[in-house]
This record gives C-alpha cells, structure tokens and sequence, in this order.
C-alpha cells in the first residue's frame, strides 16, 4: 500500500490486544478500502467497513490463500501464549501458523506483509543502554515465547530472500497494555483466580526489587499508529516500539507509594516456578528468566522512517492498565472480554 491508494487489509489476530486497536484505527482510515478480520471466533464487536472470516491458524487445513486473495498487505498479530505447560501446542499455532500464513502471502501474491514479532526475539541484552534492530534475535531458548518470535525471524529471513518482491516488516514493539486488555491480559499471566480489585496502591506497602527487572511498555493504540503508519509507507525490515522511560522498581514505587524491598532474583524465581508448577499461575518461570535478560530498545528507526512518536508514556500505560484490571475491563471480542474476579 502507498499513501496515494486505498487497499483491502486483512489482519490475523485481529480480535485480540493489538487486533482490536489496529482494526479500529484502520476502519477510521479513509486510505483504507476494507478490513477483514481473522480469528477462531466472530465477534459481536465490527466496526464499520469492517468483515469477519473464522479462522484458526492451529489446523491446517485453513485455506489462507483463499482469504489473502486480493488484500493490498496481510497484518499478522495472532498468537497463543497458552498453554505454557504444552509448548508443542503453541508451537503449532505460532510457529507452524505463522509459516502457512507467509507461504499463503507469497501464493496469493499479497504485495505487503507486516508480522507482529516483540522485544521477545531479542538475546540478552543490556538494561543500562539502549539497542537498536540489529541486535541478534536469538531470544532466549528456555522460553517458548522468546524461542517462538526468534524462530520466526528466521522463518522470515528465508522468506524474504526467496520473495524480494514481497515488502515485509517486522515489528518489535516492548510489553503492550491499555485499559480494555486489563482482564485478557490477567488471565493470561495472572491466572483467571487473580482478583483485580487487589491491584491497588494502598495494598501494596513495598514492592519486590528484582535485579534486572527493568522493562519497557507501551500502550497498545501507539503500538497500532505504527502498524497503520507501516502500511501506508514504502518501508522494509525491522522497528523498535517503546515508550520512556523504562519501567522498574523505582519507577513503580513512586507511581504506586510503595517501597522497594530488594529481592534476590532465586527468590523471585522459586516463588514463581512453585506456583507455576501447581497450576495456580499460568506465567512460566522461563518467561521470568527472559525478562530479566531482555535488552532496551532504542526506537530512533520508527520515529525517523515511520515519524512515529507514542502519546503515551510508560508510567501512563501502566497506571491506565492497573485501572482497567482492577474495574475489569474489556472489549466484546473472545480474547478481549472483561471479567472482574473477587
């Protein structure tokens, strides 16, 4: 797509976090001539000029060639985080999805391809600097998540050499909240036992002080602007997406009047992989593990190509997400709906 054509785009995923924010903004965009959405459930959510296919990319008899079949680019955000107790299970959804959907691009001649990777596919990296794209995406391979994004990184550089014609980016963006993710994103990581309503400020008195827990956010919407700025540019390969300032300890301490209180990292990690191993949450001690080794991102390359520059900044994201968790929020989407527990 160029920013003198309409086109058709269709995006996986697209009831999901980023799904439900991308397709909004894309339905207001008049440089847009119609959206199809992919997801294993139709939702009651459409905005307008907006239409729905049922889709699960874990079976593999989906015949995506058919539904890429005169789409201008192919957006693709879907992706299982559980069950982390059967990495096959989401290997089959992300990895071997993720390959039918670029080999479905290249067959039905779809001339844009913008795939949804994360900070994720990075390896270990520094928390006191920032990197830029080129550092190595070779995640961490103890966590299905981060072995999943660097795996398809791969995928994707294969896919590009044997496709020039094909325009393809990759977008790296750090953790994504809003309000309306709040009850998805607990269930996810939380457990859906996990009562919002605990997440408040005068219950939290200290706050665990974890070495290397420093990360980067950002909101979800400033995530989508990028998607739809990409879409609309003649740009190839690799963005960073981060808001300032990157977020720990410190940082949330002062936002919520709590105390940090060092904590050792075994510590941290025991109390997690004991209750990971008893099925009470479902955030895997790996994924902990590559959180702490996850580098910085430097986003130079989207502010100057995409001139993109997020709304929101990271202590903004966080405190709009502890809200929408403790009132329950949601959107009418599967993935997306609300739920208050406790």
């Amino acid at each position: 797509m160029s920013s003198e054509t309409s086109g058709r785009v269709v995006v996986t995923g697209a009831t999901g976090n980023v799904g439900t924010s991308l397709v909004g903004l894309l339905a207001e965009d008049d440089r847009v001539g119609s959206v199809r959405g992919l997801a294993r459930r139709i939702p009651d959510w459409s905005p307008a000029g907006t239409e729905w296919s049922a889709v699960d990319l874990g079976v593999e008899e989906t015949d995506l060639v058919e539904e890429f079949e005169g789409a201008d680019a192919v957006v693709h955000l879907a992706w299982a985080f559980q069950p982390t107790h059967d990495p096959a299970v989401t290997w089959r959804t992300n990895v071997l999805g993720s390959i039918r959907v670029f080999e479905a691009v290249a067959a039905a001649k779809v001339p844009t391809l913008v795939h949804a990777s994360s900070v994720g596919a990075y390896s270990p990296g520094p928390k006191d600097r920032s990197v830029d794209e080129s550092w190595p995406t070779h995640g961490w391979p103890d966590a299905a998540y981060c072995r999943e994004k660097a795996y398809l990184e791969r995928a994707l550089d294969s896919f590009e050499h044997q496709h020039p014609s094909i325009r393809v980016v990759r977008m790296r963006p750090a953790f994504l909240f809003k309000q309306e993710s709040a009850s998805e994103q607990r269930r996810i990581f939380g457990g859906r036992l996990l009562p919002g309503p605990l997440v408040r400020p005068d219950l939290l008195p200290v706050l665990p002080d974890v070495p290397g827990l420093r990360v980067q956010a950002l909101h979800t919407d400033d995530a989508a602007e990028a998607y739809r700025l990409a879409l609309h540019g003649d740009v190839r390969g690799a963005f960073n997406l981060a808001a300032e300032p990157p977020v720990d300890a410190a940082v949330l301490g002062e936002m919520l009047g709590a105390r940090p209180v060092r904590m050792p990292r075994v510590a941290a990690r025991s109390a997690l992989a004991a209750a990971w191993g008893l099925h009470l949450v479902p955030a895997s001690p790996h994924l902990f593990d590559a959180v702490l080794r996850l580098p910085l991102m430097d986003c130079t390359r989207a502010r100057d190509e995409l001139g993109w520059h997020p709304r929101h900044t990271a202590v903004e994201v966080v405190k709009e997400f502890l809200e929408g968790m403790r009132h329950g929020e949601g959107v009418e989407t599967e993935p997306m709906r609300g739920r208050k527990v406790g």
